[in-house]
């Protein structure tokens, strides 16, 4: 093998085995056994969650899923002028959890967590209990309801205490979905050997 041929394997090696984590969305995202059968700590950081802030692990992988679908590096859509232009993202939600660097940079502050990355899911579990559990404190929704937390969630809390999202049937059908997804796995999750 030539000197040259033999560098552009090895670059090549190099640059396919770099970039941290495996961030895809695993298959069959309609089955939580499925789900955590296929990624073990994604029940670990569930469980870590659940534990520290009281969210239950199907409102957890309701939120996630409707969120980023469990790419750990999700990105919202870059928005266009004249169609063609890009003028940056829709906004700066960003991983598992899709927090916006603002609220994440408070999660930062508030738990003295400052090696944490949202692209982590221990991490991003960790942010979405921390903020469901502020949710709970503050408004009173039970960790259980998983549509309401989501419209919170999606809206800011003040944003859901004016009822903002009564202006938008479109994310009440969404929250709508995040709660039935949330019973959905609830179910799944009791027969499933994984979870235990």
């Amino acid at each position: 093998m030539s000197r040259t041929l033999r560098a552009l394997v090895i670059v090549l090696l190099t640059a396919s085995c770099g970039g941290g984590g495996n961030y895809s969305a695993p298959r069959d995202l309609e089955n939580a056994c499925s789900i955590i059968q296929q990624r073990p700590q994604y029940i670990r950081a569930f469980r870590a969650a659940e534990r520290k802030w009281g969210v239950p692990v199907h409102v957890q992988m309701a939120t996630i899923y409707q969120e980023s679908k469990f790419i750990g590096n999700a990105r919202t859509p870059f928005r266009y002028s004249l169609g063609v232009i890009p003028m940056g993202r829709q906004s700066s939600a960003f991983g598992y959890s899709q927090a916006l660097d603002a609220t994440w940079d408070e999660y930062l502050v508030a738990t003295g967590n400052r090696r944490a990355k949202r692209d982590d899911i221990r991490d991003a579990t960790d942010f979405m209990g921390w903020y469901m559990a502020q949710t709970r404190n503050s408004l009173g929704i039970p960790m259980w309801d998983a549509r309401n937390h989501y419209l919170a969630y999606h809206e800011g809390r003040t944003g859901y205490l004016r009822g903002s999202y009564n202006a938008k049937s479109w994310l009440i059908r969404v929250a709508d979905d995040v709660g039935s997804r949330s019973n959905t796995y609830q179910s799944q999750l009791v027969g499933c050997r994984a979870a235990r």
